[in-house]
């Protein structure tokens, strides 16, 4: 048992299946009282009834509220996890762009925003932000996905730095691919760069649950990950020539 995670009141979004129904499930099964956030009310009630959780369905952008007086008061560790998978280029509609950028980064802010003053005043707190190594590499056909990764990413690193002589604790999860609904909807794409090397959920919570007892920020489900990060870091020009190919590869099996 996670000495941090037991009877502590935790939420989390997007939690009616794939990597959040683990999270939730895990977070349960430390000793946690948890909040199931989604936006399938259906799904939601689901799992809190599986896991002896609260459901508190709805847009993730607005739950603190209700999901702090779900838990008498005080929300201990916040995990957004909601996320959109939206594909294409550029050229994208303005409505993709704009609704992936509100579920994807906008959400995380405004979590923040509702928790951060009890817990500045406690001294205590701790922010799981669900990231996707698209959000520290990038992933092809997927450009409003990829984007709002690297802005997630960025705010739970910038929530990091600023506060945590403050004690808040953020973790930033940065999987490749994993089976869930958002890897189905991938398509194509997914196939060629993810479903080789996916894992499943409950591969993600051991993997936070790792970097919690050791104090990580960045959890990589994917260790080969931090590798490609460096790569890309250190080489830019050689990484975007070998993700180039990767993107041509894709382009003629289309």
């Amino acid at each position: 048992m996670v000495e941090a995670v037991q009877g502590a009141g935790v939420v989390v979004t997007g939690a009616g299946g794939g990597i959040g129904a683990a999270l939730a499930r895990r977070f349960a099964a430390e000793g946690a009282r948890v909040v199931v956030n989604d936006l399938d009310a259906g799904r939601a009630r689901a799992v809190a009834d599986e896991i002896g959780g609260i459901p508190v369905p709805g847009d993730a952008s607005t739950t603190v509220t209700e999901a702090r007086d779900a838990l008498g008061g005080t929300v201990d560790i916040y995990c957004a996890n909601a996320g959109i998978g939206s594909a294409g280029t550029e050229a994208a509609d303005e409505e993709v762009w704009e609704r992936t950028w509100d579920v994807n980064v906008m959400a995380h802010v405004r979590a923040a925003r509702a928790l951060l003053p009890d817990w500045l005043e406690r001294g205590a707190g701790r922010f799981v932000s669900t990231v996707s190594a698209a959000g520290l590499l990038t992933m092809i056909g997927a450009a409003p996905y990829s984007v709002t990764k690297h802005g997630a990413y960025a705010f739970a690193e910038w929530l990091s730095l600023t506060y945590r002589h403050r004690g808040l604790k953020v973790h930033a999860i940065c999987p490749q691919g994993v089976r869930t609904d958002l890897l189905t909807a991938s398509g194509s794409a997914g196939e060629l760069v993810l479903v080789p090397t996916a894992i499943e959920p409950e591969d993600v919570a051991d993997a936070l649950f790792k970097g919690i007892e050791e104090d990580r920020f960045l959890i990589l489900p994917h260790p080969e990950v931090a590798a490609y990060y460096r790569a890309r870091a250190g080489e830019p020009d050689r990484w975007l020539t070998t993700m180039n190919q990767i993107q041509r590869s894709w382009e003629a099996g289309r």
